[in-house]
């Protein structure tokens, strides 16, 4: 299929409507038509927050991970104290040029920069939240840290100049983050002036661009309306007159951003379990927020949907471990740190939500995925989430099945309502007693290089098969891939714990999988056909020792035995790579069956 045929296909599957606000956007920046060209605004210098009368909550664990160092993505540690750089990315150490540029003149890519998420981490404010935890128990220290680094932000960062105001939603996450911290010190009703002047220059910058949010079909627009939701209530509540447009402008985001965003099964448009993670803790601080201000409920087709996303996360997240399956893009968000667990580990959101959302509690064991409810001063129900079982997510593409002995495999298909990020169509996921058997590659970086850009973003960081050298679906840009797979043959046995799916891509190369577990194996069985040269199989396997002993690799303890009812070419045991956090990679072994023609390969994996 050629290249113009596959761009006007993928517009169309991408929605004209969607496509005119990001032209008429980028249209009005570079004409000066936008407003938010045209705004100024002035932050107030001073005490952002004040030690609480009473300090409260003196046994609590709080996020303890940026008291004498420096945390980003979850995973990277600084061991200083020191004010961060706010123009040098935390990645590469490279340092902004012309940081006080406006911030429409700055280009989204630079190769000298490297990944603008690097610069952008340290003012997404999760610091403010572990912070404030620690002033809340009195901890003048940290108080005196808090309002020393708020007010060195705000001196090098004047509205609207350098990269940290470049993305509206970077300016969203730090409005939440700041009214969660007065959440926390109990200070949302008294602010003091300082914050009002913070919030509003947020405000003004995040509300003229909301529509090319919008028209990204991500967490851009949960974020940006959640943001002009609190942010605005909050002016309102202070007698500020501005607030309420703001405040009404949020409240409709929030309510259209989930009625189109998220499935009625709870699949978010993002494909993703960290961006779902991103787009749940969102309302979750929605909801909170609400709650303390005694504002309006919303309406019964957000909460269904916003049950339905919170059930979704649940039944992917492992227990004994909280993680989950590397899913899709993983760009290191986590937007709520109120626990210093780690970056893997869904099980506070999880279980903040479930209260939130359902009035019950995801787990009844206590755990740190019950400080973000005691923080937050939000009572735990007696009433409990239904156990996790096996599931079908028709509307996202997604199977679950799992065992008695805490086997738990997953199997996403091409249903793309929106634009999938990844070529991992048929993936399989598989897993045990909170281990990660079988693995996904996951993103490392948006802007490293295009090779990681191929490689994490393409076939062989999947466990699928890939034909003829290619991949599932051709990429036109950075985040845009074409000739979107659809589904076929889609069948679910639960009785026999068994479930199927299959695609044809645009050159005729077909690919039908069936799953079956057990409590002692997960039988996979391919049958490929339609290519041209070969068709390579591959497994990303546990981090060990393995090996190949004929048709069958094992560690051990595990054992894959490979079938075929036609000649295998070749079975090869290679090193591949893994992104279990952003911007961190490492080795893992990776099994690549190869095959010539059209046939049926089964794997039984024994565990």
């Amino acid at each position: 299929m050629n290249s113009l045929s596959t761009k006007i296909r993928t517009a169309h599957d991408l929605g004209y409507k969607s496509l005119w606000r990001v032209f008429s956007y980028r249209l009005g920046i570079k004409l000066g038509l936008n407003k938010v060209k045209k705004i100024q605004a002035v932050i107030n210098t001073g005490d952002f927050f004040i030690l609480p009368e009473h300090p409260y909550n003196k046994g609590l664990k709080a996020n303890n991970q940026w008291q004498n160092q420096q945390c980003y993505f979850g995973w990277k540690l600084k061991d200083t104290s020191n004010i961060p750089n706010w123009h040098q990315s935390v990645l590469t150490n490279a340092v902004v040029e012309e940081a006080q540029r406006n911030w429409w003149q700055i280009p989204d890519f630079s190769t000298a920069l490297g990944d603008i998420k690097g610069v952008w981490e340290a003012s997404r404010f999760d610091w403010v939240i572990g912070l404030s935890q620690l002033a809340a128990q009195g901890d003048n220290v940290a108080l005196q840290k808090l309002n020393l680094w708020l007010n060195d932000w705000c001196e090098h960062n004047p509205p609207y100049k350098g990269v940290n105001w470049k993305c509206g939603q970077e300016a969203s996450i730090r409005i939440m983050h700041l009214a969660m911290a007065a959440v926390i010190l109990q200070q949302q009703v008294k602010p003091n002036p300082v914050v009002i002047s913070f919030v509003k220059a947020h405000l003004k910058r995040i509300a003229p661009t909301i529509s090319y949010a919008v028209a990204q079909d991500n967490n851009h627009g949960t974020s940006e309306a959640a943001a002009l939701f609190i942010g605005g209530s909050w002016l309102t509540l202070l007698g500020e007159t501005e607030g309420n447009k703001f405040y009404r402008q949020g409240r409709k985001w929030l309510e259209n951003r989930a009625k189109h965003l998220i499935a009625t099964d709870g699949s978010f448009s993002q494909y993703s379990t960290t961006y779902h993670r991103v787009m749940l803790d969102t309302y979750s601080m929605v909801e909170v927020w609400r709650r303390r201000l005694s504002l309006p409920v919303f309406s019964n087709n957000l909460n269904a949907k916003l049950k339905a996303a919170t059930n979704w996360l649940y039944q992917f997240t492992q227990f004994k471990t909280g993680d989950a399956p590397n899913l899709g893009a993983n760009d290191g968000a986590r937007l709520l740190p109120l626990t210093a667990t780690d970056y893997r580990d869904f099980r506070p959101s999880v279980q903040l939500a479930s209260v939130l959302f359902h009035r019950k509690k995801a787990w009844h064991d206590d755990g740190d995925w019950n400080l973000p409810l005691k923080w937050l001063s939000i009572e735990l129900p007696h009433a409990q989430m239904s156990k996790q079982i096996d599931f079908h997510f028709k509307q996202g593409g997604y199977f679950g099945l799992s065992a008695e002995n805490e086997a738990f495999a997953l199997l996403n298909y091409p249903k793309f309502k929106f634009r999938p990020s990844q070529c991992d169509a048929l993936h399989v996921d598989f897993w045990h007693s909170g281990a990660n058997l079988l693995r996904d590659g996951g993103t490392y970086s948006y802007n490293a290089g295009e090779q990681y850009i191929n490689y994490y973003g393409g076939v062989k960081s999947h466990n699928t098969v890939q034909f003829d050298n290619r991949e599932q679906m051709p990429r036109l840009s950075r985040f845009l891939l074409g000739n979107w797979l659809k589904a076929e043959h889609v069948l679910y046995k639960i009785k026999n714990n068994n479930c199927q799916a299959a695609y044809t891509d645009a050159l005729g190369s077909s690919h039908k999988r069936t799953l079956t577990l057990t409590n002692h194996c997960l039988r996979i069985e391919d049958y490929i056909s339609g290519f041209n040269s070969n068709a390579v199989l591959r497994w990303r396997l546990l981090p060990g020792n393995w090996k190949i002993d004929g048709n069958s690799v094992s560690n051990g303890k595990h054992t894959l035995i490979i079938k075929s009812d036609i000649e295998i070419s070749r079975i090869e045991l290679k090193v591949g790579k893994e992104s279990r956090y952003y911007y961190q990679e490492s080795n893992i072994p990776v099994l690549e069956i190869e095959v010539t023609q059209a046939g049926t390969i089964i794997t039984e994996y024994q565990y």
